[in-house]
């Protein structure tokens, strides 16, 4: 008799976990979508599920009893879900708003050094797209996922459950907040890590147009391109592991002052 009654109890309470893991599934999943070195284009959509369901399998019975009892009314079963796969993409996002100031940074370079083309371009950033950005764009997830920095968006996911409770939606104030001050955190460290080249770009330009002024005959810029790229690359060489070093820095600290932590 206790033997039935535990299988009735069990079946009985299958309803209850399995809305509890749609509702897990939405948020961990569309989190997955664009969380730092997990939710890259390069990474296999296989594994991305399988680290997925891993997650939702860890997290279901931790969480088990911070779930809602499953509606009966199937638009508010609709809505509860539609609530978790926007509250997994604004904390997905917010974390990735980091790593684009590297290839951002990358791109800037480019142009300042004349490495931008229109042949290669680039499904994040589009046409023009150079051959330094889409190393910083490569660069930027191999250091999350080389460090121990993947664990703090993944803490923030785990944590954003004690924010705001599972069906529920976070506030759209606070939302736009913090994704237009990490957009502006994200441009802003780009534009930092690009400043010297930039500064560098400003001179040598200034410097060819003196050149020009000087010698009016001289094709200045068919015979200088060269030299701005040789020099670039070579400024590049130099600064290239102190620009790292700043992005390690500034990713920790995005990290740190996610949502959840």
């Amino acid at each position: 008799m206790n033997a039935g009654a535990e299988e009735l109890a069990l079946l009985t309470s299958l309803p209850g976990w399995a809305f509890a893991a749609v509702l897990l599934l939405s948020r961990v999943g569309s989190a997955c979508m664009l969380l730092p070195g997990i939710g890259e284009m390069e990474v296999p959509m296989t594994v991305r599920a399988g680290f997925v369901l891993v997650l939702v399998a860890l997290l279901l019975p931790v969480l088990l009893a911070d779930m809602p009892a499953t509606p009966d009314d199937i638009a508010e079963l609709v809505a509860m879900v539609a609530a978790e796969v926007f509250n997994g993409l604004w904390l997905g996002w917010l974390a990735r708003m980091i790593l684009l100031a590297l290839p951002m940074a990358g791109q800037t370079i480019a142009g300042a050094i004349g490495m931008t083309s229109v042949l290669q371009p680039d499904a994040m950033l589009g046409a023009g797209a150079s051959a330094l950005q889409r190393l910083f764009g490569l660069i930027a997830p191999l250091l999350v996922l080389g460090s121990d920095l993947l664990g703090m968006p993944l803490a923030a996911l785990i944590g954003s459950y004690r924010l705001v409770a599972a069906g529920k939606i976070l506030p759209a104030g606070d939302t736009v907040n913090a994704y237009v001050g990490a957009l502006a955190e994200a441009f802003a460290l780009g534009f930092q890590l690009a400043a010297p080249f930039l500064m560098a770009a400003v001179l040598f330009h200034v410097s060819l147009g003196l050149l020009g002024r000087l010698v009016p005959s001289l094709q200045t810029y068919f015979v200088a391109a060269p030299g701005q790229i040789l020099g670039g690359l070579l400024l590049l060489g130099l600064l290239g592991s102190a620009m790292v070093g700043v992005w390690m820095r500034a990713a920790e600290t995005s990290f740190a002052a996610l949502p959840g932590l």
